[in-house]
């Protein structure tokens, strides 16, 4: 293998999606800085979607997933 070349174990978001995601549907989240900055959204069917991180459902899907961690 050459040198400097990591597995990737982690999928990473190259491309994120504009389309505004229903938030009922999603389970959890991941921060990323590289690649892109962005949000990746993990949905009840286990489909991960990512998404820029300075739209404003972004963030209240953000508060809502983390509320939902911290209630149970």
């Amino acid at each position: 293998g050459s040198i400097g070349s990591q597995p990737m174990r982690k999928l990473s978001c190259v491309s994120l999606s504009t389309q505004q995601l229903n938030i009922r549907n999603l389970v959890s989240y991941e921060k990323q800085k590289v690649p892109v900055n962005a949000i990746m959204f993990i949905t009840t069917k286990g489909i991960k979607i990512c998404v820029s991180p300075d739209q404003k459902w972004v963030q209240a899907a953000i508060k809502k997933i983390d509320q939902k961690r911290s209630t149970k």
